[in-house]
């Protein structure tokens, strides 16, 4: 899938994969592709969960390797 920005969480623990990519989409415009990769399996919830809130669309989510990503549009 392409996307327009990545944002590297690998390593990181909630709720720092989802501070960073709020403040990523922030600086994203309208219709932007994001694709984060995290290891956090409470990522697994907090994504589409934090997709669900904000508005923003998850497009895609899958795990290779124990390595999740995730590609959000921006609203």
């Amino acid at each position: 899938m392409e996307f327009d920005r990545e944002l590297d969480v690998k390593g990181l623990n909630c709720p720092l994969p989802i501070l960073r990519t709020k403040k990523t989409l922030a600086e994203m415009e309208s219709g932007q592709v994001l694709r984060v990769q995290a290891t956090d399996p409470g990522s697994l919830k907090d994504f589409p969960a934090f997709a669900k809130q904000t508005g923003n669309e998850l497009l895609q989510q899958q795990e290779e390797n124990k390595v999740f990503e995730y590609y959000l549009k921006r609203k």
